[in-house]
């Protein structure tokens, strides 16, 4: 209750310095009435308030139409008693107001109400987009387990059913490769093309090593949950195939839609509204509720991402036309499922600091969501990391993340661990679990005598390859330990003639 009537009292503070700054321009003699005025008006809203049960019931408990009756009550009862009281109410402060007080008085009280409702909107839209009805999905434990169904070729007419049934959704040609790669002929192979996930909780638990999902991730309900579901039916190393359309493939649809010029307009639009409305806290569940799930932009980063995230390891990709098809297989549990994955333009990053200690780092988001789960899957696809912990050529980067790269654009927010003291301005940089297990033993003990550093020796020597980048950072670090301020100081500098005169660029 008590933050309750602090917020208004704010709110009449404010609507208050918004109204006296109004009367500044006509009348400045009459101002220490007004304030005395505004603040008898403010005790009465706050009785009201009480009588009303205005200020009992927490946002989260109430509903809106509950808050705005209780204000409609209070504002629309303080109307009525300034009307009637305000003649005598001047005549006991003892204060000569002009006539169109009571117009200042009611418009006060209007100003309060309007800004009062919006503080309320704005709470009850929070409790809306930061809550789910659905629960978190739990997942339960389990024992080995083996496909129970024989391996059977099907009859020849189940065979055409199956046929058909996936000829009405996709193409001969599909039809065939999923002969071929998915055995459908088999009875172990079983086909679902249901948009809800719940279909998948029919099926009996591993009764089949094979289910192929020909619904369009892009208009499935609950993809994670979709996903583990299909993880606690099959049996160990139980091979699931879905589909789904790049992201790629819509956006250039859309650019071909129209003229040129006006295609690149459309496309920033449709941009807002399907890449970043659905990631940020504020509007996912809205667009969501909006959109039904359907339609939903896809990169393969986040399709392979939410594979991994809920217990596959990803086998192949087949490209067939506008469409991706992804074989994986079950590895292991899923992890742990949260209610609300959202990923927004700021996230933390956990890295291995000083004293071996996890630290989460800020960062603008460079890459498509769910790619944190798939950062060994890409590693081992493209030879291995670089000495900047990246893979070379990541298709997990977005368009927009490249060019915050070059120019350290994505690294701005880590002053925020600058200024926690999180980071020094000079030293090694932070790394993650991933790479840091990659150093020497005895490197790994240097850096975790220090603070990394915002600014790291990386882009004075500029290694090319993880024996130089090793040398690199022993060198730093010896003369760290020797000379602190004077060494930090010189490679401070040193940076700065790399970055202005030899055009270093972040990797």
């Amino acid at each position: 209750m008590g933050k309750r009537i602090v917020s208004d009292i704010f709110i009449w503070i404010f609507s208050a310095v918004i109204c006296i700054l109004w009367r500044l321009v006509a009348d400045k003699s009459t101002i220490l009435a007004y304030v005395a005025l505004f603040g008898a008006m403010a005790v009465v809203w706050v009785i009201l308030g009480l009588i009303f049960y205005k200020y009992y019931r927490s946002y989260r408990e109430a509903w809106y139409w509950q808050e705005l009756l209780s204000l409609l009550l209070t504002g629309g009862s303080l109307m009525l008693i300034t009307w009637y009281t305000l003649p005598q109410l001047e005549r006991l402060l003892g204060y000569d107001m002009p006539d169109f007080s009571m117009t200042v008085a009611l418009w006060m009280i209007g100003n309060v109400m309007i800004v009062d409702d919006l503080w309320i909107l704005a709470l009850h839209y929070w409790k809306f987009a930061v809550s789910m009805t659905v629960p978190v999905m739990e997942i339960e434990p389990r024992e080995n387990a083996v496909v129970a169904r024989p391996d059977e070729p099907r009859s020849q007419a189940s065979v055409e059913t199956i046929h058909q049934a996936v000829l009405s959704l996709t193409t001969e040609e599909d039809y065939q490769m999923l002969c071929d790669k998915a055995n459908l002929e088999s009875k172990q192979t079983k086909v679902v093309a249901n948009r809800d996930r719940f279909s998948f909780m029919q099926i009996p638990d591993y009764q089949y090593r094979t289910l192929v999902d020909l619904m369009l991730l892009n208009d499935a309900r609950g993809i994670n949950k979709r996903f583990c579901i299909v993880n606690q039916k099959l049996p160990d190393d139980g091979r699931y195939v879905c589909c789904y359309r790049p992201q790629e493939y819509v956006k250039n649809k859309v650019l071909a839609s129209y003229p040129w010029g006006l295609n690149y307009i459309v496309y920033f639009f449709w941009f807002i509204w399907r890449r970043i409305v659905p990631r940020l806290v504020l509007t996912s569940r809205l667009h969501y509720d909006l959109t039904k799930g359907r339609k939903r932009m896809l990169s393969k980063t986040e399709v392979l991402g939410r594979l991994y995230y809920c217990g596959f390891a990803v086998d192949e990709i087949v490209p067939m036309g506008h469409i991706e098809y992804v074989f994986a297989h079950r590895q292991s549990q899923p992890y742990e499922q949260e209610q609300m994955k959202v990923y927004g333009p700021l996230i933390k990053l956990p890295r291995v600091c000083k004293n071996r200690e996890i630290v989460y780092f800020y960062k603008f988001r460079t890459m498509h969501p769910y790619a944190e789960y798939i950062q060994q899957y890409v590693f081992d696809n493209r030879g291995g990391m670089n000495i900047a912990d990246k893979s070379d050529n990541d298709w997990r980067i977005t368009s927009w993340g490249r060019f915050m790269r070059r120019y350290w654009l994505d690294e701005l927010p880590m002053l925020i661990n600058l200024l926690r003291g999180d980071l020094k301005l000079v030293g090694i940089r932070p790394l993650s679990r991933t790479m840091f297990n990659t150093y020497p033993p005895e490197l790994q003990d240097k850096r975790t005598r220090c603070k990394p550093g915002l600014i790291p020796p990386f882009y004075i020597d500029h290694p090319k390859n993880f024996e130089e980048l090793y040398a690199s950072e022993n060198k730093y670090l010896d003369e760290y330990f020797r000379h602190p301020i004077w060494t930090d100081t010189k490679y401070f500098f040193l940076t700065l003639n790399s970055i202005l005169f030899h055009r270093m660029h972040s990797a």
